[in-house]
């Protein structure tokens, strides 16, 4: 457990560390950090997904695993939002963005580097399924919903924004070409290699700096969803395979994923349609804390 949290995770973990330092200190600016992670979002992130998704082996996946915790997302979201909006008495969208934060984890930035470290690309598989399922369809999922919710865009305007989405772009066209069975040329893979490997640690520097002018303060509100985000979502994970697949050899890291940070996702579509953030920012920053801990004992 201590080599796995001083070898794999904290070196991650630093990144994001150093940028709220960095925040705190005032040696980036929110704003600096914004462009930084847009940069990281448009250019760099595509190819870090492209590359994952196009080398894929399809045959190697475990789609009754994928599907169960697909099923375990949908359950965890219903379950907190019903604790935020009809226990907790939180507003309608900032009760869905808190429920967001439960069941979207930080896979792609935070979990997906972890797991390298631990088990080779190769040994990732499970992991970067989960990569392709959140990145795409959950993440197509909140934005559309929220752009209805909020009621700035018609369904025909966010479809229309979505199929401009870089990172969707690269799992559409990764996925395609993997299914045909074409050989992505050498020249392309380096290259989506090289742009790749700078995705993560640009992205939760950033992230690092914009959490850092937030407040942390753990109210209820924000108790109540890093132990759902950090204990029960992982829980609902574990025995929910270990009653439909139990012995699966992908158990251990889809509940490692699923006791991962929210990802920062929901925090920025509160920023965009005007949601409070008084709870959703903390939550970010307490799980992407206090989730070094949980990882290192699942792990």
């Amino acid at each position: 457990m201590l080599h796995v949290l001083t070898h794999n995770i904290l070196p991650v973990f630093a990144i994001l560390a150093i940028g709220f330092a960095m925040g705190r200190r005032k040696t980036l600016s929110t704003s600096e950090a914004k462009t930084v992670n847009r940069v990281a979002f448009l250019t760099l992130q595509p190819p870090l997904i492209f590359g994952l998704l196009s080398g894929l082996d399809l045959t190697a996946l475990r789609f009754d695993a994928i599907l169960i915790y697909a099923l375990c997302e949908i359950a965890g979201f219903i379950l907190a939002y019903g604790v935020a909006r009809y226990i907790l008495r939180r507003d309608h969208l900032e009760s869905w963005l808190l429920a967001m934060a439960v069941v979207f984890v930080n896979s792609l930035l935070y979990i997906w580097p972890i797991a390298v470290l631990m088990y080779g690309d190769q040994g990732a598989i499970p992991i970067t399924a989960i990569v392709a399922l959140d990145s795409s369809l959950v993440f197509a999922f909140f934005i559309v919903s929220m752009e209805l919710m909020a009621g700035r865009k018609t369904t025909l305007q966010a479809a229309k924004n979505l199929g401009k989405n870089p990172i969707l772009l690269g799992i559409t066209l990764a996925i395609t070409l993997n299914v045909a069975g074409f050989t992505v040329p050498e020249p392309i893979m380096t290259a989506a290699r090289f742009a790749g490997v700078a995705a993560a640690p640009l992205t939760l520097l950033a992230l690092g700096v914009i959490l850092s002018q937030q407040a942390a303060k753990p109210s209820l509100t924000v108790i109540t969803f890093t132990s759902l985000k950090l204990l029960a979502f992982p829980a609902m994970v574990y025995f929910t395979l270990q009653l439909l697949t139990p012995g699966s050899s992908w158990e251990a890291q889809l509940v490692l994923n699923a006791a991962g940070p929210s990802g920062a996702m929901a925090f920025s579509l509160a920023l965009l349609h005007g949601v409070r953030t008084d709870a959703v920012a903390p939550v970010v920053i307490w799980t992407s804390f206090l989730s070094v801990f949980s990882l290192a004992f699942l792990a």
